[in-house]
């Protein structure tokens, strides 16, 4: 179980929005017949990986154990069913790490290996497995991906100087490691006004990834430029719009036909303020695929994602160096009470060359 969770990391940055899963075929006294990951969408899934690794090298899989990160799915996709595929090869016994939250299998894989006589057994490497399918479980359990915030700052909480300045506050290797967490991601998140002030591309260069995220942008009054670096073909791309007095108006419905000309799926979901729903917007993400949410935007958006509790966890950079007054990482406050204050758990400290790299999240947001 522990090389099927090695392999199914393999597909961190390739299977979306399909669930990473790695598969160990071997013999009953632990023999490696075969192995694979599940490929990009639309390809094949570990199981069907590793059965054609099996045959590749001549080997025969019949009463053969599987060890398998997910339970196989048993639900004609792009793909048949996987649970099918390892009772025709003659797997005989099944050891599966979860159970699929997809209602279109929840169980029924199982199901189906036992009444052709496969044993079956669950929950080695549970934890592992979940946590690096935790967007797929988040949009499977509660119709939204995980929501991830990433923020680049200073010792003392700065995000950029008083005039805008933030290039670069954290170190090259941070940086680096923060496109490996925008490459796993189904969509990268950022706000109008970070359009507007750092015209970013958002995309991942500093690692190599067969596919770039989508890209979604929270702009209520639809001021994207159509000449915006983030639009980068073949790449999807949805704006998110509010309510204005506008709406209806000629100049708006035009500057929505000539986003919608450039590619972009405009979508318009006003809350009662007249800006965005981020909510519902959330669930219309869900809707479409998206199961990890990477949000690189200001200190405006992260406030409003932040005080409506939207946020999961927090992808955190601090540069060994103070900067003082400037931008901080969200507009929360100000707080008239200390108890009113957000409580994170870590999570996860580390060096990443001089900086510290942070994760954190609410108390118990990852039980579901």
């Amino acid at each position: 179980m522990f090389q099927a969770l090695e392999l199914a990391a393999q597909a961190l940055f390739l299977s979306n929005p399909n669930p990473r899963v790695g598969c160990v075929i071997t013999t009953p006294d632990g023999r490696l017949l075969g192995q694979g990951f599940t490929q990009q969408a639309g390809g094949p899934h570990a199981e069907v990986m590793a059965l054609r690794d099996a045959a590749a090298a001549g080997h025969d899989v019949r009463g053969a154990t599987a060890y398998v990160t997910l339970e196989p799915c048993a639900h004609q996709g792009r793909t048949g069913p996987c649970c099918d595929a390892l009772i025709a090869a003659g797997i005989g016994r099944v050891v599966a790490a979860l159970q699929d939250p997809n209602p279109l299998v929840g169980g029924q894989g199982f199901a189906r290996l036992r009444a052709a006589g496969v044993d079956v057994e669950v929950g080695q490497g549970a934890g592992p497995a979940r946590a690096l399918n935790i967007g797929f479980f988040s949009r499977m359990v509660r119709a939204r991906p995980w929501v991830r915030l990433k923020v680049a700052a200073s010792l003392d909480g700065t995000t950029a100087l008083p005039n805008g300045a933030s290039q670069w506050i954290t170190s090259p290797d941070a940086r680096a490691d923060g496109h490996a967490w925008r490459a796993r991601a189904c969509a990268v998140l950022t706000g109008i006004g970070t359009v507007l002030g750092d015209h970013p591309r958002l995309d991942v260069r500093e690692v190599a990834t067969p596919r770039q995220p989508q890209v979604v942008v929270v702009d209520s009054q639809l001021q994207t430029p159509l000449d915006a670096p983030l639009f980068i073909a073949k790449r999807a791309c949805t704006i998110y719009a509010g309510s204005t007095s506008d709406s209806q108006s000629a100049p708006f419905l035009a500057r929505r036909a000539a986003l919608e000309a450039r590619g972009a799926r405009v979508v318009q979901l006003p809350g009662p303020d007249g800006k965005v729903d981020l909510r519902a917007m959330l669930h219309d993400l869900g809707q479409h695929g998206i199961n990890e949410l990477h949000v690189e935007a200001g200190h405006t958006l992260n406030g409003a994602l932040l005080r409506e509790g939207l946020i999961d966890e927090l992808l955190l950079y601090l540069a060994p160096k103070l900067l003082g007054p400037g931008l901080g990482m969200a507009a929360i406050g100000p707080l008239a009470t200390l108890a009113q204050a957000q409580a994170l758990e870590f999570t996860s400290v580390e060096r990443v060359g001089p900086d510290l790299r942070i994760l954190a999240q609410p108390p118990g947001r990852s039980d579901f």
